[in-house]
């Protein structure tokens, strides 16, 4: 029997009830015949299908009941099951919308995701593109660098005579290919190696300090007093006029007239003729306001040898710095304390060997453009 049915309690057998005796004649009727009593316990044992259809009968009315029951507590079940199933259907039903709703979100996340998947593999493709690009171009920037250092180095070689300034300029680009760490670069370091070996070996002049004692012997030429401040001058007695007296006669007035105006012509002639010995050195004479053309004119000869220095011209050198200490020794009072150290400074440049033969950086720069050309034809 199942969970939700119920038990029903069995009948009891129905047993046949002992018949009734027959009720006596009231009043004085006539007496009736009497018929034979049969004893009940012989009519059941005469007929004992009646039992068997009344037991029949009330089993199958026990079965019919109980069947009801359990048709009705079926029914019941069926019914609470049906409600449960119609409340799970519309749950799911609910579940089911839900679901598909957020199906079609997750449809709709992952479309979007598709494209920014797309978006992503397009952008890493340009990016290995650009990243291939960039690795086969590394070696053409990396010679573009080197290249402009070496020209660079022969430029401050060649415009300037700059030694350092091109050592330093062809040991970045060494250093350029050293960081590379490329072995097809090994031949262009060999070359740059050796460059760098005869630039070192070249002697070195200093250019800079050469020239700030250049610098500092034209500051001084202002400074330094001339020759013909310190020559000894004759000094001239002064003509005094004679006194004029009322008392003196006028023959004697016109006669000291006469004398003062002759003194005075004879100052003026004196001062318009000047005799000089030749026979021993004596100090270059100049007229009034000429110090000053022939300080700086010596100053134009010593700013000629600085350019000179700059362009390393030896000869153009010498002979400024010549001419400039010629000067200096006939203008230029030698007793002066100045006049010495100008012209020991320039003694010393004009000793100085500055025209010095440079290399080109020739190989240096045929090498990279050997190995570019080889570099395309692969």
């Amino acid at each position: 029997m199942n969970d939700g049915e119920r038990e029903t309690p069995r009948a009891a057998p129905v047993e046949a009830a002992p018949a009734a005796p027959p009720a006596a004649p009231s009043g004085p009727a006539a007496p009736l015949p009497v018929a034979p009593v049969v004893a009940p316990t012989a009519s059941w044992r005469a007929d004992p299908w009646l039992l068997i259809a009344v037991f029949a009968l009330g089993l199958a009315a026990w079965q019919w009941f109980e069947t009801r029951l359990k048709l009705s507590d079926t029914q019941q079940e069926l019914a609470r099951r049906l409600a449960e199933s119609e409340a799970l259907g519309a749950e799911s039903r609910a579940l089911a919308k839900q679901a598909q709703e957020q199906l079609a979100g997750v449809l709709g996340r992952l479309g979007a995701l598709e494209g920014r998947i797309a978006d992503s593999q397009s952008q890493q493709a340009l990016l290995e593109s650009l990243y291939q690009d960039l690795a086969r171009s590394r070696e053409e920037w990396v010679l573009a660098e080197v290249e402009q250092g070496v020209t660079l180095a022969a430029q401050q070689l060649q415009l300037a005579g700059n030694v350092q300034g091109a050592v330093l300029a062809l040991q970045t680009a060494d250093a350029r290919l050293a960081a590379s760490s490329r072995p097809q670069f090994i031949a262009l370091r060999k070359v740059f190696t050796r460059d760098l070996e005869r630039l070192r070996a070249l002697p070195q002049v200093d250019v800079a300090g050469m020239n700030l004692r250049l610098e500092n012997v034209i500051n001084a030429i202002d400074g330094l007093p001339l020759a013909v401040d310190g020559r000894p001058r004759v000094k001239e007695e002064p003509v005094t006029p004679a006194a004029e007296s009322t008392d003196e006669p006028a023959s004697a007035v016109s006669l000291a007239f006469w004398r003062r105006l002759a003194g005075e012509f004879w100052s003026e002639l004196r001062s318009l003729v000047r005799i000089q010995r030749f026979d021993r050195a004596e100090p270059a004479l100049l007229a009034p306001g000429q110090d000053f053309f022939l300080r700086e004119n010596l100053k134009l000869r010593l700013l000629n040898a600085r350019l000179a220095l700059l362009a390393r011209d030896q000869w153009t050198f010498r002979n400024e710095l010549r001419h400039a200490q010629a000067w200096l020794e006939r203008y230029f009072d030698p007793h002066s304390a100045a006049l010495p150290t100008a012209q020991a400074a320039i003694r010393q440049l004009a000793s100085t060997e500055i025209s010095i033969e440079l290399p080109t950086l020739g190989e240096s720069l045929a090498a990279i453009k050997t190995f570019r050309l080889g570099k395309e034809r692969r």
